[in-house]
């Protein structure tokens, strides 16, 4: 089981993402995502969401705190996802946020290219399909748990349930 965090940084009616092209034998290749990864020993989610934000946003901060990038505030848990098996192997259990306060500045990822996008442009995104799905159910004043099954890289089945 892997947990991570993943989060859409909001601003203007746009959010920044980030196109995964840079890494080798990455799952998320040619795939638009929020920016997230992985949790560390002894983390706690909003701490992993802060510090990946800063990594995927600039280059790692134990390179050089000077070469950091975003740095948010006040993230706002959107819900909770399962994806079992993603991988084909290992189940991930993953933290989504939004962030509308952040501090720095944008740099070059190691990642993949950073981009603002318009929300109405989202959608349109080579996005995973599950991304599609839980992407409105970030404008909801709601907490959401949800599970996306895929197949093969292919979305197969999905539920989910709402909490006020």
């Amino acid at each position: 089981m892997k947990l991570a965090t993943l989060c859409y940084i909001q601003k203007d009616n746009k959010t920044l993402m980030i196109h995964r092209v840079k890494k080798e034998n990455d799952i998320h290749m040619e795939k638009w995502n929020g920016l997230g990864g992985k949790i560390m020993p002894g983390e706690t989610p909003e701490e992993c969401v802060i510090r990946e934000v800063e990594e995927e946003s600039g280059l790692p901060a134990e390179r050089s705190i000077l070469q950091a990038g975003l740095r948010i505030k006040n993230p706002n848990l959107k819900g909770f996802i399962t994806f079992p098996a993603f991988d084909g192997f290992e189940d991930w259990y993953v933290f989504v946020y939004t962030a509308m306060e952040f501090s720095g500045k944008l740099k070059k990822s190691d990642e993949g290219i950073l981009r603002w996008i318009n929300n109405s442009d989202l959608l349109t995104l080579p996005l995973w399909d599950g991304d599609k799905i839980f992407l409105k159910w970030l404008e909801y004043d709601r907490l959401f748990f949800a599970k996306f099954i895929y197949e093969n890289g292919r979305l197969v089945k999905h539920n989910v349930i709402f909490y006020n």
